[in-house]
């Protein structure tokens, strides 16, 4: 049975959804894009997603993610699944290589998976990760150095690599 949760970040809340197999979705709940995605997700795997606040998986998420941006947690141990083409899959992973505190072009990512000519595929598939931050397509960014796409927002982007100190930029979480 697929379920949801809604967790708290510094950056907005998040909606969480897990299958059986492990972490399924974990977005940020900007209306517009819940409103387009939780419909999709559903017809995606057939069933209706129900609130369930007791699933351990939803724990164990929110705790990496505060240990994430207290700077004590560098890699994520979450049971994932990522259900997409071959292709996708092979993006993914090659997002879940990318170190804490690095960034990569999407020229180097295509590289990484062996498929040099498919810069855009790349894009395109980091722009359908449905795990953010675990899944770190933030790390992804212009050949140039510029910060491009990303489905949370440029302004998170920015500070999840300034959290990683991917990117200088004093006083983003100073209140």
């Amino acid at each position: 049975m697929a379920a949801y949760q809604q967790l708290s970040t510094p950056l907005g809340e998040m909606m969480a959804v897990a299958t059986d197999r492990g972490l399924f979705l974990l977005e940020f709940t900007d209306p517009q894009r819940l409103e387009r995605q939780l419909p999709a997700l559903e017809r995606y795997l057939g069933e209706p997603l129900q609130a369930d606040s007791e699933r351990a998986l939803f724990a164990t998420v929110q705790q990496q993610l505060d240990a994430y941006f207290a700077k004590e947690l560098r890699r994520f141990e979450i049971p994932l699944d990522l259900q997409g083409s071959e292709f996708q899959r092979q993006a993914w992973s090659a997002l879940l290589a990318i170190p804490y505190g690095q960034t990569r072009s999407y020229q180097q990512q295509a590289q990484a998976i062996d498929r040099p000519q498919s810069v855009r595929a790349v894009a395109r598939a980091n722009g359908d990760n449905r795990i953010a931050i675990v899944v770190p397509c933030h790390r992804v960014i212009g050949k140039d150095g510029t910060l491009t796409g990303y489905g949370g927002g440029l302004w998170r982007k920015q500070k999840l690599l300034a959290l990683e100190g991917a990117v200088a930029q004093p006083g983003l979480f100073d209140d």
